[in-house]
C-alpha cells in the first residue's frame, strides 16, 4: 500500500496487522482519485472508518486542505500517526479515536466537508446510520461528495434509498464497488 501521486508520492505506508481492516486496494485507490481529481485541491476531508488513513493521506497528497481522520481502534489511530508522521503530511491532519457515531456528532458545527470516505467493515451495517447522521448534522458541503467502498452495492443501495441523498456514480473494480452520493436538491 503506497500514496500514488502527490507530494509523497511513492510513499510505503504502514498498515494495520490481521484482518479486522481491509486496505483499499492501490488500483482501487488510484481509479477514486482520478474520478476526484481536480476537484481535491484545498478540498476539507473526512475518512471515516480510516484504519491505515490511506484515503485521507492520499487526499493530502494530493492538494486537499485538511483532512480529519476518524477509527474507534487505538492500533489504527496509532497507524494513521506513523503513516502521517512519514509522509509529512500531519500538519493538515486531525486524528480522532472515537466510535463514528460520536466522532460525527462531535464534528457537527465544526466543518463541512467536501469529501467523506465511508469505508466501514464490510459485515456491518453502519453506512447507513452514517449516511443519513452525516446529511441531518449538516457535515456535507452543498456540493460535498460521500464515496462508500463496499462488496455488496445493492444491499447498500437498498440501505441509502430513503435517506436524502442521490446517486452520482457506481464504479466496480474485481469485488469492491465505489458508491458516489451528493446531497438531494
Amino acid at each position: 500500500m503506497r500514496v500514488i501521486s502527490g507530494t509523497a508520492k511513492g510513499t510505503v505506508l504502514y498498515a494495520l496487522e490481521g484482518n479486522a481492516t481491509r486496505p483499499t486496494l492501490d488500483r482501487v485507490k488510484e481509479a477514486m482519485f482520478n474520478i476526484l481529481q481536480v476537484d481535491i485541491q484545498e478540498a476539507e476531508i473526512l475518512d471515516l472508518f480510516s484504519g491505515s488513513g490511506a484515503l485521507g493521506i492520499e487526499s493530502l497528497s494530493r492538494g486537499a486542505k485538511r483532512a480529519v481522520f476518524c477509527d474507534k481502534s487505538k492500533n489504527a489511530v496509532e497507524i494513521i500517526t506513523k503513516n502521517l508522521e512519514k509522509t509529512h503530511l500531519n500538519p493538515k491532519a486531525i486524528i480522532m479515536q472515537k466510535d463514528y457515531e460520536k466522532a460525527l456528532e462531535f464534528l457537527k458545527n465544526q466543518f463541512q466537508f467536501d469529501f467523506i470516505f465511508l469505508d466501514p467493515p464490510y459485515a456491518k451495517d453502519f453506512v447507513k446510520i452514517a449516511v443519513q447522521k452525516i446529511i441531518a448534522l449538516d457535515l456535507l458541503k452543498k456540493d460535498g461528495t460521500i464515496v462508500i467502498e463496499t462488496d455488496e452495492e445493492e444491499r447498500i443501495l437498498k440501505e441509502i434509498k430513503d435517506t436524502d441523498v442521490i446517486v452520482k456514480d457506481l464504479r466496480k473494480y474485481g469485488r469492491v464497488h465505489l458508491i458516489f452520493l451528493n446531497r438531494k436538491g
